[in-house]
């Protein structure tokens, strides 16, 4: 018997994590999204060009922490069943993911644009809790 087939695993398994813990919450994107509208405030307030090319750099990390959070969500919390009741939410998710990638907060320094993120983002959070009540 050859040595590395004894220690090849027999069963292979993926999740988000090293340990599928069950706990979500949009709060996790929400936070990140609300430092996107912070850094573009502060970024429309300051022309010191070295500050807002760190603020430009900075926000393009949280939206992309926001857009991980939300697919996190989408694709490991919301069940089938889910998305029968809620016809809307794969909608919502592709909105909010979406606002917060290149078309969006990621290739904008303007706060309405981190607004209306967060805005999907409490819509998305609405439905979240809702679930976990049924």
């Amino acid at each position: 018997m050859r040595l590395s087939r004894l220690f090849t695993p027999r069963t292979v398994v993926s999740a988000h994590c090293d340990l599928p813990c069950g706990v979500y919450d949009p709060a996790q994107a929400r936070i990140e999204a609300e430092s996107v509208k912070a850094i573009c405030e502060k970024y429309q307030a300051n022309d010191n060009a070295e500050f807002r090319t760190r603020a430009l750099i900075i926000k393009e990390q949280r939206a992309e922490l926001v857009k991980h959070h939300l697919w996190v969500l989408w694709t490991d919390y919301f069940k089938p069943a889910h998305f029968e009741k809620y016809p809307q939410l794969h909608g919502l998710f592709n909105e909010a993911t979406k606002l917060a990638g290149a078309s969006g907060a990621k290739g904008s320094a303007d706060p309405a644009t981190a607004e209306q993120l967060l805005a999907k983002i409490d819509e998305i959070a609405k439905i979240f809790w809702e679930t976990k009540q049924a």
